[in-house]
């Protein structure tokens, strides 16, 4: 009986013998991906002084879309039959594409967020000023979320802000001085220079 099963094992091995090599190779270029990327955000994370929630968001992003690559190679690989499936990943390509790094998306704030990581002026305790048009808003930085960044103003307000506009827009990291926490450029000139405080 045991012998059976082997050598059932035996020639489905050698029947499959390519799809098996590519797999093993595919499983192991994912474990070199996860060895080389993840140390990589743990030290961003360290170098900008962020929470461990930070890491934690961070690490589990890049495993669901890691594992979703992987999985859809191995199974190309097996010969999975995408055709039926075309024209509804083509639109869920196109849909995600967009909602990745358009402005508007909810889901383009976890692309922000990548960015924000890597950027070494976005660090934890840095004092930033978000330019919008003749708008200003500014704080220092608390928290880099998936979503969202906190920053804590002088007067040590929250302000929750989308990562996918912090990006977008112009800031001054770590200015000379210190405004009022949400205010108009133009009020600037009208600004008592001696409040203000240096870095």
């Amino acid at each position: 009986m045991l012998e059976n099963y082997f050598n059932s094992f035996i020639n489905w091995f050698l029947q499959y013998e390519l799809n098996v090599l590519l797999t093993t190779i595919i499983i192991i270029i994912y474990f070199i991906f996860r060895r080389i990327v993840n140390p990589k955000i743990e030290e961003y994370i360290d170098r900008d002084h962020l929470k461990n929630e930070t890491l934690k968001s961070a690490l589990f992003s890049v495993s669901i879309f890691s594992w979703l690559i992987t999985l859809s190679f191995i199974l190309f690989i097996w010969g999975f039959n995408f055709k039926s499936l075309l024209a509804l990943s083509t639109g869920l390509l196109a849909v995600t594409g967009v909602a990745l790094f358009a402005n508007w998306s909810i889901l383009s704030n976890v692309t922000a967020f990548f960015i924000l990581l890597v950027h070494k002026s976005y660090k934890r305790g840095n004092f930033i000023r978000v330019i919008d048009l003749d708008n200003y808003i500014e704080g220092y930085i608390a928290e880099i979320g998936l979503f969202n960044t906190k920053l804590i103003t002088v007067d040590r307000e929250t302000i929750v802000f989308p990562n996918n506009l912090l990006i977008a827009k112009p800031s001054i990291i770590n200015a000379k001085t210190r405004y009022n926490k949400v205010g108009k450029t133009e009020d600037f000139k009208s600004l008592n220079p001696e409040k203000n405080i240096p870095s």
